[in-house]
């Protein structure tokens, strides 16, 4: 496999940042921002809010 699967999925991101509409909460915001301050131990990706829903899991195989 190519790249091709690595640019359609990076196509279907761009798309979806683009077009949609998305309402910041800025109070939200400024929570996470201060806890995570306090927790710079903490890493993102044993976190499940951060998890990719694009992830097809083979990125790290391809490089």
């Amino acid at each position: 496999m190519g790249r091709g699967r690595a640019k359609a999925k990076q196509t279907k991101v761009a798309r979806e940042l683009k077009y949609s509409s998305h309402e910041t909460d800025f109070d939200a915001l400024q929570r996470e921002l201060s806890s995570n301050s306090s927790n710079d131990h903490h890493h993102e990706e044993s976190d499940s809010r951060y998890e990719d829903p694009y992830d097809d899991g083979y990125d790290e195989y391809r490089r």
